[in-house]
């Protein structure tokens, strides 16, 4: 997996670099009742991270189709759809972020999804966007507190096409070993909290999810143990001055990254995204 920021990178942005996963598919909508299951409350004791690697020049085209066919196609069936984006320094990168209420609940939506008629009408077409959809990492909250809040903002209208200015920073950091308590109170006391200091406003902490994949035919990325973190800026700006005030901080540079990578088995991987028009994290 590339990393193409280096380490005085990211010693400036307290981060670095990723990669890609498969379209998602709707199917029949069900009843009012699962799809308002599906967008209530905070999100969600199991996550989807996905990435895809796009051909080149594809990224708008995917999205477009996306966003159109895609979205309450997948909430129907009890889904979350929390945030769609461009990856800001991967011009062939979409990420999108899709939550479930538990292992068993993510087995039958996808069934349902993939097997359904939205999914078999369009899929063709997503699939001719796609180099590689296999990045995709399982997830769930690191804790009671760190999931992602219920939506502050509506979805826009299928149509849509502004793109908000915000910014979300979502960092990866891999471990070799399952997260604990170490790991988590570490984080929670010294790595935050500098970041908050230098502007970043939290969103969520989630960790691997352990169980086995119940939906094979998507894979996941596994035997491995990460931890990641999501932050919102307000806009390029903001997200340049972070960087700049992180870098700048003697208790970041001299303490506290030098014991953050010494916890992790390779450098973060840092996801530099702007969210699209109908992306409700933003």
């Amino acid at each position: 997996m590339p990393f193409p920021r280096t380490l005085a990178t990211l010693a400036l942005a307290g981060l670095s670099a990723g990669a890609a996963s498969s379209p998602a598919a709707p199917s029949d909508a069900t009843s009012p009742s699962s799809a308002q299951r599906g967008t209530d409350g905070p999100c969600c004791p199991v996550l989807e991270l996905r990435q895809y690697t796009l051909k080149p020049g594809q990224r708008d085209v995917l999205i477009e189709l996306f966003e159109r066919e895609f979205v309450e196609s997948q909430e129907a069936l009890g889904m979350r759809l929390v945030g769609q984006f461009r990856d800001l320094d991967r011009p062939d990168r979409f990420v999108w972020i899709r939550g479930f209420a538990d292992m068993p609940a993510r087995a039958e939506a996808l069934g349902a999804f993939y097997g359904g008629p939205v999914w078999k009408a369009h899929r063709e077409a997503a699939n001719a966007t796609m180099l590689d959809s296999d990045n995709v990492l399982l997830l769930r909250p690191a804790d009671a507190n760190s999931a992602f809040a219920a939506p502050e903002l509506s979805r826009a209208p299928i149509g849509s096409a502004g793109i908000s200015p915000s910014r979300i920073l979502a960092t990866i950091y891999s471990l070799d070993h399952p997260v604990d308590d170490d790991f988590r109170r570490f984080f929670d006391t010294h790595v935050e909290p500098a970041q908050v200091e230098a502007g970043a406003r939290p969103l969520a902490r989630l960790e691997t999810e352990p169980a086995e994949n119940t939906f094979p035919r998507l894979p996941v990325r596994e035997g491995e143990h990460v931890f990641v973190s999501f932050a919102a800026f307000a806009d390029d700006a903001a997200l340049r001055e972070y960087e700049t005030e992180l870098a700048a901080s003697p208790r970041w540079s001299r303490q506290v990254l030098p014991e953050l990578l010494g916890r992790l088995r390779t450098a973060p991987e840092v996801l530099r995204l702007s969210p699209t028009a109908r992306s409700q994290l933003r």
